[in-house]
Parts: C-alpha cells; sequence; structure tokens
C-alpha cells in the first residue's frame, strides 16, 4: 500500500497529455516531418505527415509514415497488409469519451468499457509497424445506453460491448438525491483472434508456418456492475461502484472503488480513481488491457515454446486481491498530469505503471514529450528498465519559430515477427532514434 501511495506521488509530478503520438490542435493542424530514424542501429530515411483538424464535434487527422533504407527501398513494414494503407487515416472522430453521442474510426489509443474491470485503456495498434483501423462507438439515451469497442476490421480480434440503465429515472423516483442516477451495467469482450487461447504449438519448417497443438478457442469475459454518483456540484464530485466479472471457463473477481472530482473554478481540476480489486484463481483484472495486442501470443521458433495471455490466465493462482490507484489534473488550462499504477497482494510481479507527459507552453521554444507504460513490475527498482514488457516514446524539441520544431525522438518499442504466411507470431522489441524536423501550420476551420 505505501509503494502504491509513492508511486501516486511520483506520478503527480508529471505533466502529460495523452495524445503524445501525433501534436493536438483545437483549430487544426497542418504538420510533417523529415529525418534519420535508426532502427535496430541501421539507419533509415523517415518522412512524416499528420495533418490534424477540428471543427465542431467532429475531427480527423491523418499519419503517413514513409521509411527508406540507406539504398533507397521503401521499408516493407510499413505496406505489407491491406490494413496499413486505411491506416493513412488515423482517426475519425465525433464528439469526446463521455459526450452523447462519441464516435471514433481508426487507431484506439486508449478503449475503456465502464470503470475499466474487463477493458482497461486497450491499444489497438501497439506496434509503429502494424496499425489497425477499429471502432468506439458509444451512446447515451441518459435513461439508458451503450459503450462499444471493434479492435480490427482486418481480421477477426477484440469485440466489446457494454449496456447501462438507470433505472429510477424511468420512474417517479428520479429526482430522489444520490439514488436517482443509480446506473446498472452489463459488459461482455470477446477476441475472437486465432491465437487468443492457443498454450501450446509447434513450427513446421517444411511450410515455415506455426501449427497450435492446444487451442481453447476465443476467450470470452462478461461483468454486471453497479455505479452510483454520491456528491454532484459546481466544485466537487464524488461516485462510488461495484464490479463482478467472469472469465469463461476460468476465475471471476470484484472491484470495489470509488473517483473523486474537485473542479477548481477553471484553476485546477483534480481526478482520483481508488479501487481494490479481489482477485479469484485464474482470473486477471482488466484482462484486455493496453499491452494486450503484444501479450496475446508469442512464439519462438529457435526453442519451439509458446508464451500467451492465456497461460497467464492458468497460471493465476493464489494471485491475491490488489489495489489501483490513477491521478488526474489539470492546471489553469495549461497542462495536464495523469498516471496510474497497480500493485497484486500476493504476485510479485503484478505492478502496471502508465504515465504520460508534454510540456510545451506558448511562451517558451521548448517542447518536451513523454509516455511510458510497463507491465509484470517486478518491484519498484524495475519501475524504468526498458524490456519486452515497456513502451516509451519521448522527444525532446526546439521551436525555432511559430512553424518550425527541431527535436530529437526516441521509441522504445515492438515490431512484428511473422511466418511464410504472413501471420504475426511474436513481437520483438525495436528501438529508434530520429532527429527530426517537423513543420506545424495551424489551420483556423
Amino acid at each position: 500500500m505505501k509503494k502504491l501511495l509513492l508511486v501516486l506521488v511520483l506520478l503527480s509530478l508529471q505533466t502529460i497529455n495523452a495524445q503524445f503520438f501525433v501534436p493536438q490542435s483545437e483549430e487544426g493542424l497542418l504538420g510533417g516531418g523529415m529525418g534519420v530514424t535508426w532502427i535496430d542501429g541501421a539507419p533509415h530515411y523517415a518522412v512524416h505527415i499528420f495533418p490534424d483538424f477540428s471543427f465542431g464535434n467532429w475531427g480527423f487527422g491523418l499519419d503517413l509514415n514513409l521509411e527508406f533504407t540507406a539504398e533507397g527501398k521503401l521499408r516493407t513494414e510499413n505496406f505489407n497488409e491491406f490494413s496499413d494503407y486505411l491506416n493513412i487515416i488515423r482517426y475519425l472522430r465525433y464528439g469526446q469519451k463521455g459526450d452523447p453521442l462519441y464516435a471514433r474510426l481508426g487507431s484506439l489509443d486508449y478503449a475503456t468499457l465502464g470503470h475499466g474491470s474487463i477493458m482497461y485503456m486497450y491499444n489497438n495498434s501497439p506496434s509503429w509497424d502494424t496499425k489497425k483501423a477499429g471502432l468506439e462507438f458509444d451512446v447515451d439515451f441518459n435513461t439508458f445506453g451503450f459503450e462499444s469497442v471493434y479492435g480490427n476490421f482486418a481480421q477477426a480480434g477484440v469485440m466489446g460491448l457494454r449496456g447501462y440503465l438507470r433505472p429510477l429515472q424511468l420512474t417517479e423516483l428520479r429526482d430522489i438525491p444520490i439514488l436517482g442516477n443509480l446506473e446498472v451495467g452489463a459488459t461482455i469482450v470477446s477476441d475472437f483472434d486465432k491465437y487468443s487461447g492457443v498454450s501450446a504449438g509447434i513450427y513446421n519448417q517444411g511450410s515455415q508456418t506455426f501449427e497450435s497443438t492446444v487451442d481453447d478457442g476465443s476467450v470470452t469475459e462478461i461483468g454486471l456492475d453497479l455505479g452510483l454518483p454520491v456528491v454532484r456540484s459546481k466544485l466537487f464530485d464524488f461516485d462510488v461502484y461495484f464490479d463482478y466479472a467472469k472469465i469463461i471457463n476460468f476465475g471471476s473477481g470484484a472491484t470495489a472503488g470509488m473517483m473523486m472530482r474537485f473542479k477548481g473554478l477553471g484553476l485546477v481540476d483534480l481526478t482520483t480513481k481508488f479501487e481494490r480489486r479481489f482477485n479469484g484463481d485464474n482470473y486477471i483484472p482488466s484482462y484486455f488491457n493496453s499491452f494486450y495486442e503484444i501479450e496475446r501470443f508469442h512464439f519462438d521458433s529457435n526453442t519451439n515454446l509458446v508464451t500467451s495471455k492465456i497461460q497467464q490466465l492458468e497460471a493465476a493462482n493464489g494471485i491475491g486481491n490488489g489495489w489501483y490507484g490513477e491521478l488526474f489534473a489539470r492546471v489553469l488550462g495549461l497542462f495536464n498530469v495523469i498516471g496510474s499504477y497497480q500493485r497484486l497482494d500476493n504476485d510479485p510481479q503484478s505492478g502496471i505503471l502508465h504515465m504520460y507527459t508534454m510540456i510545451a507552453p506558448d511562451a517558451m521554444p521548448i517542447v518536451v514529450r513523454a509516455g511510458y507504460d510497463k507491465i509484470r513490475i517486478q518491484d519498484e527498482g524495475d519501475l524504468f528498465k526498458l524490456d519486452d514488457r515497456s513502451y516509451l516514446y519521448a522527444e525532446l524539441g526546439y521551436k525555432a519559430n511559430s512553424y518550425i520544431l527541431v527535436s530529437m525522438v526516441y521509441q522504445w518499442t515492438f515490431t512484428p515477427v511473422r511466418d511464410a504466411d504472413d501471420n504475426i507470431i511474436d513481437f520483438a522489441p525495436q528501438k529508434r532514434i530520429e532527429p527530426r524536423i517537423s513543420f506545424i501550420y495551424p489551420v483556423d476551420l
């Protein structure tokens, strides 16, 4: 518990913007850059075009990334799937998460259903080289509504739906303080990817493809939740909630949590989320998380060893209950702060860290952007070691003027490993270093 509080204090010192990959602008921008990228030690010439526009409730962004080898050949990993061409459209959006109508088509950075006990900050494009087109679509009719996520239009994958009802809003009791806004929800999330239930297999040397030998089929998790807004005022909101989740053919767990928001008259907005997680055997809280697409399946053709998320689920016995905390702050509308951390009582490798940073004040020429995620943290000394459990994006830049940014970009990410049939059977850590010149021109729409 003390370690969790220490990490949350450290996170509170970080300035953040969740969309650190592509600069955001309320008016829109025409952006592009060029540089030399070292990918695993090999130089590539890079051209990056990233226009981003917002007008009214609508927004869309493009993301065209061209990388050429020293011999002038286009790097094939960028355009070896049909979805790679679709994903030049980074996203098309209407509204924002939490609005009565919200839709986002394209890259899903951090998709969440409900309070996040089943799907929390799911990322459908965890690799720079395998971006996917998915969909978030939410509708709130006040008395009832739904949230939905579709992970990948190019092939079978993660699908999720949460429906909810505010039952007292349908009766004369709708105006009762506190209880009038009681919300009841039900969630189902399934992964239909062909490797979602694979825990063993062999490499067929003749066809140079992977063949599964133990396959439990698609993974499905269901859940019920209750949410109760206890306080609603101009300065302070306070909610409590309770979730129950069951992974079909495996275990179950529950979460009791609270959320508080202090609205400081436009000066300081502070939101905290704190949970106690009760975990049974063969159960993992927030199973579909930001690393799910990476953890789903790994195969080492040299050793014939399979490691997969389903194996983690089968081995999750006696992990104990745990704590989860999250902090978000906005100060003077100038910068945001966000971070979260999980630690389970009996599992020494249960730490999960999520944090983002952005410092780009208008009055200063310095730009700093960074994002970091890590899973299966063994101890707090393991927090910032880069390995196959880590994501990192960092950019340090200087604004020569309003339109030109000179920066150095460092990324610790992943690249897919494919078999002869072009199936992704593994992800390997990938290091990218890129000196970059970006040209950014605001567009008033």
